[in-house]
């Protein structure tokens, strides 16, 4: 497990972005050789993706053999609605770079049979040969895609309720009207993003804080299921100085370090600098 520190937002999303250029970059895709990539939604990932499209729109970038699986989607609004995962992806990624919409993979949260829709989704990845890097954002309450404290950490892609905080949480999305906030949600469980061969997750912000401790400083535990990421054998934690507030000085300091006496390893664009 990696814990990279940037001064703030912009920053960490840079470098987030950085670095999934680089992965894409270095594995060549090609016409049978797709790179597969798991993508998050939410208000963390926004600036992420604009640096992806910059680096697109300059000629440093081709999504054109890329597959993409996104998180999860709401139950129940359509997919044209503003605030539905489809628009989202669509108004802030996929329409401003060169990916096939075949290839941009989302959850029908309006499919007539929702697990059928779910296990269909499994096969998908399954078929694309796994996800190559899985990003992902975490909520205040340290859940990871719409997988809520108490889910199962080896759990598939399914249906779930959406816990209080988090429909208190998105009610800004939705004017602050918590009665149209969707209850329940399609979701790829812990155990689909652990399966990914790499995993990133950011993370800022100070209501972060108290999640990032709980992810990296105290075990494994259900009820804050981003920790289970602890076990993976390639996870990176992007974050800001803000998200690290409740971190110990010493880990702060440990990880810091590395990034220092490390610098080939963890700046995400050392190889192209180098024209490597």
């Amino acid at each position: 497990m990696r814990l990279v520190i940037l001064d703030n937002y912009d920053l960490a999303s840079e470098w987030a972005a950085k670095y999934i250029c680089n992965r894409i970059i270095q594995f060549k895709p090609g016409q049978n050789r797709y790179f597969t990539l798991g993508l998050p939604t939410g208000s963390t990932p926004l600036g992420c993706y604009k640096k992806l499209i910059e680096y697109h729109k300059s000629g440093d970038l081709s999504f054109k053999y890329v597959k993409t699986f996104n998180m999860d989607e709401y139950v129940g609004l359509p997919r044209n609605h503003p605030e539905s995962y489809h628009s989202y992806m669509w108004n802030n990624f996929f329409k401003h770079i060169d990916i096939d919409p075949n290839n941009a993979h989302i959850l029908d949260g309006n499919a007539a049979d929702l697990q059928a829709e779910c296990d269909a989704f499994e096969r998908k990845i399954e078929e694309a040969g796994g996800i190559d890097l899985f990003v992902g954002g975490i909520g205040p309450d340290g859940h990871i895609a719409f997988n809520e404290p108490g889910s199962s950490l080896v759990s598939r892609t399914r249906l779930k309720t959406l816990a209080m905080d988090t429909i208190l949480a998105n009610a800004k999305y939705f004017n602050g009207d918590l009665s149209k906030v969707p209850t329940m949600a399609l979701t790829v469980g812990v155990g689909t993003v652990m399966d990914a061969r790499e995993v990133m997750i950011l993370i800022t912000g100070a209501h972060k804080a108290f999640a990032l401790y709980k992810a990296i400083e105290e075990g494994v535990n259900h009820m804050w299921t981003v920790s289970a990421f602890q076990q993976h054998p390639r996870t990176i934690f992007v974050c800001d100085e803000d998200a690290t507030l409740e971190l110990r000085v010493k880990t702060v300091k440990y990880f810091k370090g590395l990034m220092h006496v490390h610098n080939k390893l963890v700046d995400p664009l050392y190889s192209m600098k180098e024209g490597n």
